[in-house]
């Protein structure tokens, strides 16, 4: 999974205490290596709601064209 910043991605478990249910849709704001992404969750309006540190384990790369497998 190659995973860059401004990507869309989608929560894959509940993180209670930071208030997110599993499946939120986040972007990815800042990559600072291969195992450590920055994801930003915002409402309809761009209000933001979570910022944190994510793995890639914690989150599913959202595509919106076909790739070939």
């Amino acid at each position: 999974m190659n995973i860059q910043e401004l990507d869309v991605v989608a929560l894959l478990k509940a993180l209670p205490e930071q208030n997110l249910a599993k499946g939120a849709i986040g972007t990815v704001v800042h990559v600072y290596d291969l195992n450590n992404f920055e994801v930003e969750f915002a409402d309809l309006k761009g209000q933001t709601y979570g910022l944190l540190t994510l793995s890639p384990q914690d989150i599913l790369l959202l595509r919106h064209e076909p790739e070939m497998v």
